[in-house]
């Protein structure tokens, strides 16, 4: 008779732990940084429908607690793991006049995103938002061209060109565009670029950006919003709910960021459109937003930019294979 041992190693392997153990380690990193790219998109899905969840509060008012919870979780995550320190010491470490500006310029900015993406859903902005956010990587490319004097390529060309496009044919076919759309593509990356320049990283920049608006937050809740106080106060359910949103909030940052980390800069370049896809889904289907036929057309001209983005993503990605293929030849 077989062992039980002996049996199981005649039988053929499947599941996901076996096939873990297959992958090479750079493989199981490539695969750890698209489970938490992926992970992080649907955190930021469940964050785009939260304000619904968190009624009577409105959308600002959302905004304004999202801000303390985070504030809460991340500054808690960072001294369970030690690290708060160390990026006290980096903002503690600035010296001139010039670099604290340079700190403090992109808070604004960070904190009208953060408003904006709670603001949006509940005020009939969700579909105007998530394609501010599929526009972002382009303007990003642009701004990455204009300010590092990055060369682009001729699909990246042709996905700006295919962009500005779609972008004239809604504003001909509706004589303006969404102001939601425009601030999402147009501010995030000034945010991003003077980050960059100074050096800052994203935690960093976010316990900054959080830490300067928590003050007048609270001051305004106190003072001025006594009707969220009251309504939060009331109800356990509701500071259960903006706990989680604190939590929710820090946990897509974090997985994001580490999965910028993971990942080569194309790979997620091209799975951060992931987000913005989700987004739109949630707004057309749950948060039942129009979208009239007309919007396809200039819709489907910023579509197509992005598939051009994608397939030179692509190609970037084959390159280094192509090449390690021909040395193995």
């Amino acid at each position: 008779m077989l062992s039980t041992v002996t049996l199981k190693s005649r039988l053929p392997a499947f599941g996901f732990g076996n096939y873990w153990h297959s992958l090479s380690a750079s493989e199981r990193v490539l695969m750890s940084g698209i489970a938490l790219l992926l992970f992080s998109s649907v955190l930021f899905g469940v964050l785009y429908l939260y304000s619904n969840f968190l009624a009577p509060l409105s959308g600002t008012q959302v905004f304004l607690w999202r801000i303390v919870a985070m504030w809460t979780a991340l500054v808690s995550v960072l001294m369970v793991s030690g690290r708060l320190g160390e990026h006290v010491a980096i903002v503690r470490g600035l010296r001139t006049w010039r670099a604290w500006a340079l700190l403090l310029l992109p808070t604004p900015i960070f904190l009208s995103q953060f408003w904006l993406f709670m603001w949006a859903p509940v005020n009939g902005q969700s579909i105007q938002t998530a394609m501010g956010y599929f526009l972002l990587p382009l303007t990003m490319v642009l701004s990455g061209c204009v300010v590092f004097k990055e060369r682009l390529s001729p699909l990246q060309w042709l996905a700006v060109g295919l962009a500005v496009l779609g972008v004239s044919a809604e504003i001909w076919r509706t004589h303006s565009v969404s102001w939601a759309t425009l601030w999402v593509c147009s501010t995030y990356p000034i945010y991003f670029v003077v980050r960059r320049v100074q050096g800052i990283s994203a935690v960093t920049g976010l316990l900054f950006d959080l830490t300067v608006a928590l003050p007048f937050i609270l001051a305004y809740l106190w003072w001025i919003d006594s009707s969220s106080l009251a309504i939060v106060g009331s109800s356990g359910l509701i500071i259960l709910m903006l706990a989680g949103l604190g939590v929710i909030s820090v946990l897509a940052m974090k997985t994001n960021i580490d999965a910028s980390q993971l990942l080569p800069l194309n790979v997620y370049g091209m799975l951060s459109y992931v987000e913005p896809a989700i987004l739109f889904v949630l707004a057309v289907t749950v948060l039942g937003n129009p979208l009239e036929t007309a919007m396809l057309y200039s819709y489907g001209l910023i579509w197509l930019g992005i598939m051009c983005l994608l397939v030179h993503g692509a190609r970037q990605m084959r390159r280094p294979q192509q090449a390690k293929n021909a040395l193995s030849a």
